[in-house]
C-alpha cells in the first residue's frame, strides 16, 4: 500500500507558502528549522515540506499506528529529518523532545478523520460502507462507536448528535437507536444506516444522508476530538518560537471555533480598557495571517472532494509570553 495513493494533501501549496517564512528565516539564521506536523495522516504535508527545504526537521504526531508506518515508509527517503512520534497530537511536547528543541518555528494542525481512517472498511467511520462500528483512530481503549450506542442513555444520544453532529433529528434517531438495540445489539454501520434511515420522515428523506451527522458525532465522542483539541490550541501557540507559524485546517464548525477562539484571544491586546498605556505583558502574542478563514478554491474542490468543508486559519507567534507573578523566566 502507497501512501501517497491514498491520500491527497488538501490546501498544500498554501499551506507550504504560510509556513516558508518561519522555516526560510529559522535556515538565514543558522539553525535547523522545526516543523511540528501534529496530525501526520499519510504523511503528504510533511513530504511536501520536507522536499522544498532541505535542512527541515518535522517531528510528526498521529494516534493511529498505520498511518505512522505508512507515513515513516513514505518518508523514509529523508532519514532522521523525519521524527515520528506516536500520541495524540496536543502532546506537541514529545515533538519538540524528539525533534530535540524547546520551540518550533511551525506548526500545522489538519483536523478530522484521515484518508487512512476513511478508506479503511474495517475501521467503521464511513456510513457507506457496511463494517463493525469501531471508530477509534489509534485502536487503543475500550470506547468504541458500537459500546456508545449500547451503553448511553436516550438523552445523551441526542444530546450528542445535537451537539457534535448539529443534527435537527436528534432526539428522533436517539429514540429509534434505544428501541432497536433492546432487539439486538447495534454493531455495524450497516445497520446503524438502516436505523436512522427508517426513523427518517420521508419529507426529509432527499436532504442529505441521514447518517452523516450521527457518524461525525459518534468519531468525535470515541475519539476525544473536541477535548484533545482545546487542549492543543493553547500548548501549540506556547510552543512556537517567536517569528515561528500556526497553520490550521478544520472541517466541522465546532473544530473551527474552537481555533477561531484561540487564535483571536492571543492576538489581542489584554490591557484593561482606560488604561492610558498599553503595557508589554498586555500586548497580543499572536499576529493572524489570514482574514477569518479561507476556503479552499473550486479547482481543489473538484479535483479533490474532502476539501470541500475546509477552514484554514493562520498566524505567527509575535512575542514571548512572560511569566507571571510568582514564576521565573
Amino acid at each position: 500500500m502507497d501512501a501517497s495513493e491514498l491520500h491527497i494533501p488538501v490546501m498544500l501549496d498554501r499551506t507550504l507558502e504560510l509556513l516558508a517564512p518561519a522555516i526560510e528565516a529559522a535556515a538565514a539564521a543558522g539553525r535547523t528549522p522545526v516543523v511540528v506536523d501534529g496530525t501526520l495522516g499519510m504523511g503528504g504535508h510533511t513530504e511536501a515540506m520536507l522536499a522544498a527545504h532541505p535542512t527541515l526537521v518535522v517531528a510528526g504526531i498521529d494516534r493511529d499506528p498505520d498511518a505512522i508506518r505508512l507515513a515513516g515508509e513514505r518518508l523514509a527517503r529523508f532519514g532522521d529529518r523525519f521524527r515520528p512520534v506516536p500520541a495524540t497530537y496536543d502532546r506537541i511536547d514529545l515533538a519538540l523532545e524528539a525533534a530535540g528543541v524547546e520551540a518550533a518555528d511551525g506548526i500545522l494542525l489538519d483536523l478530522g478523520v484521515s484518508s487512512l481512517q476513511l478508506d479503511d472498511a474495517d475501521r467503521g467511520f464511513a456510513y457507506a460502507k457496511d463494517a463493525p462500528l469501531d471508530m477509534r483512530m489509534g485502536q487503543a481503549g475500550d470506547v468504541t462507536a458500537a459500546t456508545v450506542l449500547a451503553e448511553r442513555s436516550e438523552r445523551e444520544l441526542a444530546r450528542l448528535f445535537q451537539v457534535y453532529g448539529d443534527e435537527k433529528l436528534a432526539g428522533r434517531y436517539a429514540r429509534a437507536i434505544v428501541a432497536a438495540r433492546q432487539e439486538a445489539p447495534i454493531e455495524t454501520s450497516g445497520r446503524l444506516v438502516d436505523i436512522l434511515q427508517a426513523a427518517t420522515p420521508r419529507a426529509l428523506a432527499n436532504q442529505g444522508h441521514p447518517a452523516k451527522r450521527v457518524f461525525q458525532a459518534l468519531r468525535i465522542e470515541v475519539n476525544q476530538e473536541l477535548a484533545i483539541l482545546e487542549a492543543t490550541m493553547p500548548a501549540a501557540i506556547d510552543a512556537l518560537a517567536v517569528g515561528g507559524r500556526l497553520v490550521v485546517l478544520a472541517y466541522q464548525s465546532l473544530e473551527d471555533r474552537i481555533v477561531k477562539r484561540a487564535l483571536q484571544a492571543a492576538a489581542a491586546s489584554t490591557a484593561p480598557p482606560g488604561l492610558p498605556v498599553e503595557l508589554p505583558e498586555h500586548r497580543p502574542h499572536l499576529r493572524l495571517l489570514v482574514r477569518g478563514a479561507e476556503l479552499a478554491d473550486d479547482d481543489e474542490r473538484a479535483a479533490n472532494p474532502r476539501s470541500a468543508p475546509v477552514r484554514l486559519r493562520a498566524a505567527e507567534r509575535i512575542r514571548p509570553i512572560e511569566p507571571t507573578a510568582g514564576e521565573h523566566a
